[in-house]
């Protein structure tokens, strides 16, 4: 194998895609462009007991809408196809059919009855590792020929050679050993004559020379089967990297139990793709330093492999809802603008007719105080309606005996704007504070109230500007219709 970078992300289609299988195509993808390698999508469909119809499509949604763009894959083709595994069944019985000729594979055609007994009798000797015992192994091949012909269900295992250290060197790990007398006869080709993962997953790995296997962490334990195959078949082993757990914050393995574990579930609650793609990122991996904010270009300068820490990395929600705030407001208000149109496409506001000029000013006026692009219509609703009811908590603080009178005033002075800007607003507001001898607190609380029905929002000017004069003469007289006291 030349000194290429070929990695691979190599999900089931069973559903969804994980935000631990996102992170996984993540690394890979990362990794490929800092090193100008490959990055290939490869679906392992082989066990078709869990394969869900319309999976692979999602999942190659979910990865595009991420922006992690692969070289080669099942809908766009590449020189080491196919690239989904139930279409190289040819391949895996012909090697499968190498390795029992080597004597490093055997049939079985022992029962579920059989194996079950097997199973009962080594609980009762409270044996540690639970294996097959071989027993087919010592079949003649008189009696396999004739099992064969009578068309015996049967299975093809590995013969793993007890008393044997297995080592292997993990990117993340350092030298990993595993003894073989703790290893199973893994199934290589079940009785449907299918491959079991292990014997796809090496084959596949060095027909596409792969040159590094960057994936969880809970197929740590199923490496030594997979080094065992490799020298069998006497072929170059990949570098191998394993991935720390994601964990909920109570240290538990994270699972869609505790809350959402789709990359399709952030999507829909309108996380920015960049900012889940950084928050993903951080999930095992730091550059040494402090830095936390990246875009996509600075996260492939930036990552390494000899960066990925051992220990689990917590999925820390706030954090993500912090780094998504962040990542919309580095947006331009114009590309904001994109994404709030589609989400009043999908509100009660799509019959609206709302500009483009109008809508980025609210932007403007927002864009610190947001989280999610919904929140420039949930957040504020008082932009694009009037107030229905008025926040109770700043009526009894803020509205007092003389407000209406006071608001009255400033409705004559505001009547008297024309073009009005925001400067406009603020002088006329300060000339009427001056004249009724009071402080400017005490028409800015109420009017808020007046013109939003809350007490919080954007800068008073920006609200009053926004909406315009007209609007802000009409609400202001509602409220003082509408709240008693």
């Amino acid at each position: 194998m030349e000194n290429k970078i070929r990695v691979r992300f190599a999900p089931s289609p069973t559903g969804y895609l994980h935000v631990g299988g996102l992170r996984t195509a993540l690394y890979n993808f990362l990794f490929a462009r800092k090193n100008n390698g490959k990055f290939i999508l490869r679906i392992e469909d082989t066990d078709r007991n869990r394969y869900v119809e319309g999976a692979v499509e999602n999942l190659i949604k979910a990865l595009k809408w991420s922006g992690l763009d692969y070289d080669e894959g099942p809908d766009i083709g590449g020189d080491y196809g196919p690239y989904m595994q139930s279409q190289r069944l040819d391949i895996y019985k012909k090697y499968a059919d190498e390795l029992i000729a080597s004597g490093n594979a055997y049939y079985c055609f022992c029962t579920q009855e059989r194996l079950q007994q097997l199973r009962e009798e080594q609980e009762k000797l409270k044996v540690p590792q639970m294996k097959y015992d071989k027993h087919c192994l010592t079949l003649t091949q008189e009696e396999i020929q004739k099992r064969l012909n009578e068309k015996i269900p049967f299975v093809i295992r590995l013969n793993v050679q007890p008393n044997q250290k297995i080592i292997f060197d993990d990117v993340v790990r350092k030298r990993v050993e595993f003894d073989s007398s703790n290893i199973d006869d893994q199934v290589l080709i079940k009785s449907d004559g299918y491959p079991t993962y292990h014997l796809a997953n090496v084959i596949d790995d060095h027909l596409m020379e792969i040159s590094h296997v960057i994936r969880g962490e809970e197929w740590l334990s199923s490496t030594p089967k997979h080094v065992i195959l490799y020298d069998a078949f006497g072929w170059q082993r990949p570098i191998f990297a394993h991935l720390p757990l994601l964990l909920n914050p109570d240290k538990s393995k994270l699972s869609k139990r505790q809350g959402d574990v789709a990359v399709e579930d952030y999507r829909d609650k309108g996380y920015l793709k960049e900012a889940l793609i950084n928050f993903v990122a951080l999930l095992g991996w730091n550059a040494g330093d402090d830095k936390e904010f990246y875009q996509m270009n600075e996260l492939i300068e930036a990552f390494s492999l000899e960066s990925v820490n051992k220990s689990g990395a917590v999925f820390d929600i706030v954090k993500l809802n912090s780094l998504n705030a962040e990542h919309l407001r580095h947006k331009s208000d114009k590309e904001i603008l994109l994404l709030l149109k589609e989400e009043i496409k999908k509100s009660d506001l799509a019959q609206k007719n709302l500009s483009d000029d109008y809508l980025l000013l609210v932007i403007s006026a927002m864009k610190e105080r947001v989280t999610f692009v919904s929140e420039f219509i949930t957040n504020c609703k008082y932009f694009y309606e009037e107030p229905k009811e008025y926040e109770q908590k700043s009526i009894e603080k803020n509205w007092k005996s003389d407000t209406a009178e006071h608001l009255n005033k400033l409705i004559d002075e505001f009547s008297k704007l024309e073009n009005s800007q925001k400067v406009d607003f603020e002088s006329a507001l300060n000339k009427v504070a001056e004249e009724l001898e009071i402080s400017k607190g005490k028409l800015i609380h109420p009017l808020r109230l007046a013109v939003s029905g809350q007490s919080t929002g954007p800068g008073m000017f920006d609200l009053l500007f926004i909406l315009g004069k007209d609007e802000v003469i009409k609400r202001i007289q509602k409220a003082i219709e509408k709240i008693k006291i």
